[in-house]
Order: structure tokens, then sequence, then C-alpha cells
């Protein structure tokens, strides 16, 4: 595998579930969470914890796709980017959710691991302007943006 893919696999490894020095990535923002905090909804319109972990999932789904040029296929969930949560609010279901979250990273590291070299600086799909590698790092940096709001939710829910 070349350098480069390697990085990108570790800078995604990194925002989801391995050590880092920036403090919680996503999967350790969601570590201890119970789906009551999950469920937590900051005010009317605001989004919670748990619409926030199938929102990564929806498009690490959607990035993975992109990159191995596959065409629409099926979320295994009805809709697209944000979804509803909680339709039942019980821990099977959160876990059922996160679960979700977990396939969807492992099958995007897998699409990135095969993806060769040579497509990593062109534009995945006909629609793309961001190149291969960037769409990757950005999938990163949605893991870190959302692993913050997720660390402010729970403080203001506990609070």
């Amino acid at each position: 595998m070349p350098n480069e893919s390697r990085f990108l696999i570790q800078l995604l490894d990194q925002a989801y579930d391995h050590r880092s020095w920036h403090g919680p990535n996503l999967r350790g923002s969601l570590r201890g969470v119970t789906a009551e905090l999950a469920a937590f909804r900051p005010g009317r319109g605001r989004h919670n914890i748990w619409e926030l972990a199938l929102h990564a999932a929806y498009w690490k789904y959607a990035t993975a796709r992109r990159l191995a040029g596959d065409k629409r296929g099926h979320f295994p969930l009805k809709g697209s980017n944000f979804f509803e949560r909680p339709q039942e609010a019980s821990e099977a279901a959160w876990r059922k959710d996160l679960a979700l979250l977990d396939e969807c990273h492992r099958h995007l590291r897998e699409v990135v691991e095969h993806l060769p070299a040579s497509r990593l600086h062109q534009a995945p799909g006909a629609r793309g302007s961001w190149t291969a590698a960037e769409t990757i790092s950005g999938v990163a940096a949605h893991d870190l943006y959302h692993a913050g709001q997720i660390q402010l939710l729970k403080r203001l829910a506990r609070s």
C-alpha cells in the first residue's frame, strides 16, 4: 500500500477510534453514552448525539460509495444526511445504530485500502471537485467536528 494511502487510513482511524493527541475522537466521544443521553435534544430543531452519530455513519457510507464508483446504494436507514432519532429510545436500538456507525467506518477503511494510488488525486465521480485524498481527509475532519459537538452536548445535558 502506498505511503499516502497508509497515511489517509491512519488519519481516518485517529479521527474515529484510535489514540490521538487531540483528545476524544468520534468513537471516544460516544464511549459511555447511554440511549437516554444520546436522545437528549438541546432545543427544538436541534440535533441530538444519536442523530450526529448516524449522520457520521451516512457520510462514511456515501464517501465509500463515491470512492468505489458505486451507484447510489441503499443505506440501511430510509433517508439521507440526518435521521431523526430515537424512534425507540432503548439501549438495544442505540447499540444497533452504533454498530451501523462502526460498520460504515470499517467499509470506508476497506475502500480506501483498495483504492489505487493513481486515483488519490482525481475527483471521484462526475460531479466532484475534491480529489479522493481531499475527500478522505475531509471525512476525518467531519468525524472530529462532530466529536466536539458531542462533547459539548454531553456537558450541556449534564448541567
